[in-house]
C-alpha cells in the first residue's frame, strides 16, 4: 500500500508498505481521511526529533476492517475517529482520570509497518504518534478508535483527532475558561481556530485573535473571535492591552515561539493564565518577568488538550451535530495522498485552516 514515509530528512509517498495484523487489544482501520498538522511538518524540519523510516500523520478517521480477539468496544464496519493516546487504563495517571499523562504513551515508538529493504529482506518502519494515518491502513490500540456516527463526513471527523481535541480541550479541560472571561489566542492556524471556538462554546466574554496574516480575520471571526489584531511591525502587547486594559484572563500561545510565550505572560491580567500549545524546538527556552507573576499568574503546559478521548470525541461530535462546533468549516481543501507536498506548501503559506489528505 501507499504511505508518506519520512526518512533522512525527507518526506516521500511510496508504495510497498505493509501493516501487520491486530494483536488482541488492537484494531485495523482503513483510513478515510487524514488531517495535515504542523506537528507532522515539525518532524520533517527537525523541530520534533523522530527516527526514520516512519509513516507520518496522526489526525485521522476511517472504518474498522479487523479486530483483535479481546476487542469489545468497536466492530468491523464501524466508523471511528482515531486519537494518539494509547493509554494503559491502569496506571496512577489513568486511574486519576488523566490519560494524556499516561507514561505508556511516551517514548515508545512502535514498528507496525514493514517494507522490502535494499537487500531484499523485510525492514521495519516506525509509527508516528501511535497512529501514522498518512497511509491506507493502520493498526492501533482499541482505546484509540472512538466510534462516530456514519453521517459525520470523514474529512471533518479526522480533525477531531488532534486539532479539535487539542484546541477545544485546552479551553474546556485545561484552562476551564468561565462565562464572560477574556481570552487571547496567538496564532490562528488549525489549533488556534479550535481554541477560538472552544472559547465561544465556553461563552467567553471577549476573544481576541492575534495573527500576522490579515487574511485570517474573516475565518477567526466566523469561529468566534470578537476582535482581530495584526501586530505586523507593532508591539503586540500594547495592541492587545488597548482592547483589554486590565489584561487577559487567558492567553493561548499556539505558535511555539519563545518570544510569543513571553508576550503571552505579559498580556495577562491579575490571576490570569498563559496556556502553551505551540511546539518550539526541543531545546528552546523562554523567559518571563518574575515580578509580574506574583499577582497569581500561571503558566500552563498542555498536552493534547488534557483530553479524555473516549468522552471528548463523543462530546464534540454531539456539539457538531447541534451546529455548535464547526468542523466542515475547518476543511479548507482536500488532496490525494500523492499531493502531500502541495498540501504542505499551502499550509506553510497560511492559506489553510486545515488541509485533509484522502488516502
Amino acid at each position: 500500500m501507499r504511505a508518506a514515509v519520512f526518512e533522512d530528512g525527507k518526506l516521500a509517498v511510496v508504495d510497498g508498505i505493509e501493516v501487520r495484523g491486530p494483536r488482541a487489544d488492537e484494531v485495523v482501520v482503513r483510513i478515510g481521511a487524514a488531517g495535515l498538522c504542523h506537528s507532522d511538518l515539525s518532524v520533517v524540519n527537525g523541530t520534533i526529533p523522530f527516527p526514520g523510516p516512519a509513516v507520518l500523520g496522526h489526525e485521522g478517521a476511517g472504518v474498522v476492517e479487523e479486530v483483535g480477539a479481546a476487542v469489545t468496544r468497536v466492530g468491523v464496519g464501524d466508523h471511528v475517529c482515531l486519537t494518539t493516546i494509547n493509554h494503559c487504563g491502569v496506571c496512577p495517571a489513568c486511574s486519576a482520570g488523566r490519560p494524556t499523562m499516561c507514561q505508556a504513551t511516551f517514548g515508545k515508538a512502535s514498528k507496525p509497518f514493514t517494507r522490502t529493504g535494499v537487500d531484499g529482506a523485510p525492514e521495519k518502519v516506525f509509527s508516528f504518534a501511535n497512529t501514522s494515518v498518512f497511509t491506507e491502513r493502520v493498526v492501533v490500540k482499541e482505546v484509540q478508535a472512538v466510534p462516530i456516527p456514519e453521517d459525520v463526513p470523514m474529512a471533518s471527523a479526522a480533525l477531531i483527532g488532534c486539532g479539535v481535541l487539542t484546541g477545544v480541550g485546552a479551553v474546556l479541560n485545561r484552562a476551564k475558561v468561565g462565562i464572560g472571561e477574556t481570552v487571547v489566542v496567538i496564532g490562528v492556524g488549525g489549533i488556534g481556530l479550535n481554541v477560538i471556538q472552544g472559547a465561544r462554546i465556553a461563552r467567553a466574554g471577549r476573544v481576541v485573535a492575534v495573527d500576522t496574516n490579515p487574511r485570517k480575520e474573516e475565518t477567526a471571526r466566523r469561529f468566534g473571535a470578537t476582535d482581530f489584531v495584526d501586530p505586523s511591525g507593532q508591539d503586540v502587547i500594547e495592541l492587545v492591552k488597548e482592547l483589554l486594559p486590565r489584561g487577559a484572563d487567558y492567553v493561548f500561545e499556539c505558535v511555539g515561539h519563545p518570544a510569543l510565550i513571553r508576550a503571552a505572560t505579559d498580556m495577562l491580567g491579575w490571576s490570569g493564565a498563559a496556556v502553551l500549545l505551540g511546539v518550539p524546538r526541543n531545546d528552546a527556552e523562554a523567559s518571563f518577568l518574575v515580578s509580574g507573576m506574583y499577582m497569581d499568574k500561571t503558566i500552563m503546559g498542555c498536552r493534547y488538550g488534557t483530553s479524555h478521548p473516549q468522552f471528548d470525541v463523543t462530546r464534540y461530535v454531539n456539539l457538531y451535530r447541534k451546529g455548535e462546533l464547526l468542523l466542515d468549516e475547518l476543511v479548507t481543501r482536500t488532496y490525494p495522498l500523492e499531493q502531500i507536498h502541495e498540501a504542505i506548501h499551502d499550509l506553510e503559506s497560511g492559506s489553510l485552516a486545515r488541509g485533509v489528505l484522502l488516502p
